[in-house]
């Protein structure tokens, strides 16, 4: 789809939106940069709200620029923290941690508004130690406003087995509402220790 076609369907149902605008999610969204920039920046110009869903995982310093650009037009992101801890990161994603460190940087010089999401995945995600850095990590970034801390689920194990992919947790167990409350507040206290007075909610 073009830009102009996208911006289309939003004006034909604008009437039936209350709250909200266009949501960039996927798979990963930054991997279509100028066309998300290009998107974000028109919608920005109509006044309609943008939202940018993502890992921040392709996120490089040398184009630096670029997300400059785009972040100007983005007024919420809801950005993955999928580890406290680089070494555990890369295990549980095969990914290094940094560009993700690096774009929420970015996403503090900029100014824009982010709301992190945090999978707690047992046996990976769950320790009382990773829960306590989370929130050491998030503590130095003015421009967090909310956090998700959302338990595990393998709806997605049928998706990876229909494209005859090796599902890299086949057999985890799904985890209650009730433990990722427990994990979300030991990430809380965690900081509001570490700073003070405490945006989140």
């Amino acid at each position: 789809m073009t830009v102009e076609e996208i911006l289309e369907i939003y004006r034909k149902n604008k009437s039936f939106y209350q709250k909200g605008g266009i949501t960039a999610t996927g798979g990963e969204p930054l991997m279509q940069l100028s066309f998300l920039t290009e998107l974000f920046e028109k919608a920005r110009a109509e006044d309609i709200h943008t939202c940018l869903d993502t890992s921040g995982i392709l996120f490089r310093r040398s184009r630096k620029e670029e997300y400059q650009r785009l972040l100007k037009s983005t007024r919420l992101i809801l950005l993955d923290i999928k580890h406290a801890f680089p070494e555990e990161h890369k295990k549980l994603t095969g990914q290094p941690q940094a560009p993700v460190l690096d774009f929420l940087d970015l996403t503090a010089e900029e100014k824009v508004p982010v709301i992190i999401r945090h999978v707690i995945v047992k046996g990976f995600t769950d320790s009382p130690k990773e829960l306590e850095e989370v929130g050491k990590l998030l503590a130095r970034y003015p421009n967090i406003k909310g956090l998700e801390v959302l338990p595990y689920h393998n709806m997605g194990e049928q998706k990876y087995e229909s494209l005859n992919l090796p599902y890299p947790l086949k057999g985890m167990e799904n985890l209650s509402q009730d433990e990722a409350a427990k994990a979300r507040k030991i990430i809380l206290e965690s900081f509001q220790r570490h700073r003070s007075p405490s945006s989140l909610s």
